[in-house]
């Protein structure tokens, strides 16, 4: 799945490649997000399955009413919270799943998501196999299609064209050794080399009880040939950054003592509705600005 995500995404390997020269070999990775039609059995079903099977436990469901979303995020087996080794050879990251609440949409919208789902087959099935060869488990789609899904949802058109891809990796920043293990230091650091991070509701995005801090790139986008031969720029996905500080009942600890689930876990409604918006229209139009 990351060599997918990073082969498609030139942003996010540059950022990541960028942490890493300043760093060293020492990223780890908070939490992988996918985006799922909540749908005939292609939502977080789909996927979470998957992880569960390997011992991944589902934990709590977040709704965002606006977007017509849910999700439910996936804690990795406890043991791999504390794993040495950096990067997809370190910790496991919790799992993200989205999905749209495609029953909510107009009934112009389902018509075209339901038209995709029946050419998928059994698709659903192989949506990790689909996410890590990068394939859609759908026809490809037409371009008016997309169109369509785009004026009532960016949500729904990114999955539409870009199916179970990875939408993000995220960065545990707290898990780097310099100075920009610090969220706002990292902000900075990456601002300062040139890149665009999400803006929405503040480049940084903190939890009501200050201790989950996140921020985000800009997708990137890619030209893609549609079915009826119209070639468009498409948002692909983006890389994040999170850092959770220190429980109050462990705040005393010394650093060396400090393990991962003395720090805040889980996810905020409101931090993760804003990064939502890193593969949307408005955010992508500032990039290129």
């Amino acid at each position: 799945m990351e060599k997918v995500y990073l082969s498609r995404n030139p942003t996010a390997k540059a950022v990541l490649d960028l942490v890493q020269s300043h760093d060293g070999n020492n990223v780890c990775y908070d939490h992988f997000a996918f985006r799922t039609f909540g749908v005939d059995g292609y939502g977080i079903n789909s996927l979470a399955g998957f992880f569960m099977d390997f011992g991944y436990t589902p934990r709590e469901e977040l709704r965002f009413p606006a977007k017509k979303l849910k999700a439910l995020w996936f804690s990795p087996p406890a043991s791999y919270y504390v794993q040495s080794g950096t990067g997809v050879d370190g910790p496991l990251p919790r799992i993200f799943i989205s999905e749209l609440l495609v029953e909510e949409m107009s009934s112009q919208c389902q018509e075209v998501i339901r038209k995709y789902i029946e050419t998928s087959g059994s698709g659903h099935k192989h949506a990790v196999l689909a996410s890590t060869s990068g394939c859609l488990t759908w026809e490809k789609p037409i371009y008016s299609d997309y169109q369509i899904l785009s004026r009532e949802s960016e949500y729904a058109a990114w999955t539409l064209v870009n199916g179970y891809a990875l939408n993000h990796v995220t960065i545990s920043t707290h898990r780097l050794k310099s100075h920009i293990r610090s969220i706002k230091s990292l902000n900075q650091f990456i601002e300062d080399s040139g890149f665009k991070l999400n803006s929405e509701g503040g480049i940084l995005k903190v939890s009501p009880d200050g201790l989950l801090q996140q921020s985000s790139t800009v997708a990137d986008t890619a030209s893609f040939t549609f079915a009826d031969g119209v070639t468009e720029s498409v948002p692909c996905s983006y890389i994040e950054f999170a850092e959770r500080l220190l429980l109050p009942q462990y705040k005393d600890l010394r650093e060396e003592e400090v393990k991962e689930f003395h720090r805040r876990d889980g996810f905020e409604v409101g931090n993760a509705d804003k990064i939502f918006e890193s593969t949307s229209k408005d955010q992508l139009s500032r990039k290129v600005a």
